[in-house]
């Protein structure tokens, strides 16, 4: 399993996550996106993923709700741009990923088929 959580110190949806794996010894790594951003590539493949490039949009962002709730515009480019606007955490395995704190049943299906 190769668990890598993206989100921010501040998040108390990321320290969810990482207390979740934490607490079943579980390797991971975070990313605090405040300090790095994602890439293009990790974007792409996180989207792959998740399925719906919608759901990785914060719709309760100040910057969504300012900017882009009215407008019609490409996630990815904004999301790459703008990832203050990314839903917290993003967290993947390999090709598979979830968006939001409120996934522990498919965190617990990843750990029970490493098994």
């Amino acid at each position: 399993m190769n668990i890598q959580i993206f989100g921010r110190k501040k998040s108390s949806a990321t320290k969810k996550a990482e207390r979740f794996f934490s607490e079943r010894r579980i390797k991971f790594h975070s990313v605090d996106l405040d300090e790095k951003k994602m890439s293009r590539g990790e974007l792409e493949s996180i989207i792959s993923g998740v399925g719906d490039k919608e759901d990785l949009i914060d719709k309760e962002s100040k910057l969504y709700k300012s900017k882009f709730a009215y407008l019609s515009f490409d996630i990815t480019e904004e999301l790459l741009t703008n990832q203050e606007m990314i839903r917290l955490p993003v967290v993947r395995n390999g090709r598979k990923a979830t968006v939001g704190a409120d996934c522990q049943d498919v965190w617990k299906k990843w750990i029970n088929e490493d098994k």
